[in-house]
């Protein structure tokens, strides 16, 4: 388990003064970030070998966004680590011990060349201390599209240097950005499942297709040129 203690700033909030849900995801990947460079195979480590964690998956619950000035203690552990899969709980809590939010997510090691998975190194998977599941919902982790549902498309978007990572991909908290942009105004989202499937580039395309599954439930897929899908959102509401 490794955890740190922040603050929720005035760059993070939305329009309520409420953290972002970009803003959570961000939070979630420092922490992994943290633990990594702690633990000595963080990019110093991985850069030269030319790897890459990649996210496949998170499925995120929300209790309560916390608000502007809000302390908060963001912890993660990893509890399944085998061949070239990671997977890894995460957590944001107040610091008196009340959960604000919790999420699963499904990693994979990949060579930044060949675009190819590579299995964990030994030397690697022996640096992280794996921990049982943390109590949360666990779906499957194909989000699927529905069936028999005519969607609605959203404003499209050509992928910007703004929104990049370290690998030259859209960073993932950026297509969770897209989909909330297509929910109605003012929602508030109790859970989130995002599917990953292939990495927007410089200059990509992105339409959002949107289906209405129920008042509360929206899907959003991603999609590009010759029906690419990019990544697919599924948005419970409260």
């Amino acid at each position: 388990m490794y955890t740190f203690d922040s603050r929720i700033r005035f760059s993070e909030v939305d329009v309520n003064r409420k953290l972002s849900t970009e803003g959570l995801i961000d939070y979630f990947q420092d922490c992994s970030t943290f633990q990594s460079e702690d633990l000595g195979v963080g990019f110093g480590y991985l850069v030269p070998r030319r790897l890459a964690w990649i996210i496949n998956y998170w499925e995120i619950e929300i209790d309560r966004m916390p608000a502007l000035a809000e302390r908060v203690r963001i912890g993660t552990s990893p509890y399944l680590m085998r061949g070239f899969m990671g997977q890894r709980n995460f957590w944001m809590e107040t610091p008196g011990g009340e959960r604000l939010a919790a999420a699963n997510s499904v990693w994979t090691l990949l060579n930044i060349d060949t675009q190819y998975p590579e299995r964990v190194p030994d030397e690697v998977r022996d640096k992280y201390v794996t921990s049982p599941k943390i109590e949360m919902t666990y779906s499957p982790r194909k989000v699927k599209i529905p069936e028999g549902i005519a969607p609605h498309y959203g404003e499209s978007i050509h992928v910007m240097p703004f929104h990049l990572d370290t690998n030259g991909h859209m960073n993932n908290a950026q297509y969770v950005h897209i989909a909330t942009d297509c929910l109605p105004e003012g929602s508030a989202l109790s859970r989130l499942r995002v599917e990953y499937k292939k990495q927007a580039k410089l200059g990509d395309l992105i339409t959002p297709m949107i289906f209405r599954e129920e008042d509360k439930i929206y899907t959003i897929a991603m999609t590009g040129e010759e029906d690419k899908i990019y990544a697919v959102a599924q948005v419970f509401l409260r």
